[in-house]
């Protein structure tokens, strides 16, 4: 029978060149000049902003944004932390989400449910399977994910016939 997996993964390879795009554009931009502003990817986890006021992250957050976009990274991905001040310093954790979490998976199948296509959704982790007997099927579930407005973005892979 045909299936396909449905996954939310991240190209950590991609988002550590956006973030060394971003502290050199930082650093050669006028309006940052005499300013420590700077990107450091933490753990495989989180991206970590810091500059002297809230209105310098602000301004590093498009910066980034733009850089991971052009990466072809999606914005969805991203969760903003709270701004922490202190020290003449202000932070903030931006934590990248990878993978669907059950909240969200329940979402999904439910949507699948609803549609009427028959195809059997099955939860596998921080991952979906989708299968059924005609690959036609499988790909109007395709469309209709790609279409929906989710949480996070969805890439779609493992596709057996």
């Amino acid at each position: 029978m045909p299936s396909f997996d449905i996954v939310s993964e991240l190209n950590w390879h991609e988002v550590t060149n956006a973030v060394d795009q971003s502290n050199r554009e930082v650093s050669t931009r006028y309006d940052f000049k005499g300013i420590d502003a700077s990107f450091t990817v933490k753990d495989k986890q989180a991206v970590v902003l810091e500059a002297k006021a809230e209105m310098q992250l602000r301004q590093m957050m498009d910066i980034l944004g733009q850089k991971l976009v052009n990466r072809g990274i999606d914005l969805k991905t991203l969760d903003r932390g709270p701004v922490v001040e202190g020290n003449l310093r202000a932070t903030q954790e931006i934590k990248l989400k990878e993978g669907i979490d059950q909240a969200e998976a329940k979402k999904i199948v439910k949507m699948i449910k609803d549609s009427k296509i028959k195809v059997q959704a099955q939860v596998q982790g921080e991952q979906l399977r989708v299968t059924g007997k005609k690959r036609d099927d499988l790909q109007q579930v395709m469309q209709l994910l790609r279409g929906a407005d989710l949480d996070l973005p969805v890439q779609f892979n493992n596709f057996r016939d």
